[in-house]
């Protein structure tokens, strides 16, 4: 995670994990994660709600910043589980939330949350999968992965 305003890339960029084999599966689901291009103290990658809530808790937000981050966590907290036992860091080191991209309803509110962190110079990129990990829990909006490189 990038905790300065310095000279980083704000761009989000796509990425895609597929590989050879979910390309051929046309009916595989695809997924979509918002994180950053830079691992954090624990080697992984941390998700666009991890780090806005970072740069609120860090009080680089402003009254107006702050004010959006503060209604759009709460509808988010309202529109979807956050299980708490996937993120067990002893069962499911490194797991990491996906949103399935059927979920638009949620992925058309992520992107105030890409502007809040391009303002501040934090940079986020976007990528997609047809098979991000080992799933450690499902629901209609998301799939929680333990990552392979984290497995």
């Amino acid at each position: 995670m990038t905790d300065s305003d310095s000279d980083t890339d704000t761009d989000t960029e796509e990425t895609s994990t597929a590989s050879p084999a979910d390309t051929a599966t046309a009916t595989a689901t695809e997924y979509i994660r918002f994180e950053s291009p830079v691992r954090h103290e624990r080697g992984l990658r941390p998700g666009v709600f991890f780090l806005v809530n970072t740069l609120a808790r860090e009080g680089r937000l402003t009254p107006e910043q702050r004010a959006f981050w503060r209604a759009g966590n709460d509808w988010f907290d309202a529109a979807y589980t956050t299980p708490s036992t996937a993120y067990d860091r002893a069962a499911n080191p490194g797991a990491v939330a996906w949103f399935k991209s059927t979920a638009t309803h949620l992925i058309e509110r992520v992107p105030g949350y890409l502007d809040l962190l391009a303002a501040h110079g934090v940079p986020c990129r976007t990528v997609r999968s047809t098979d991000p990990g080992r799933v450690v829990y499902e629901d209609d909006v998301q799939v929680i992965v333990v990552p392979y490189e984290a497995s």
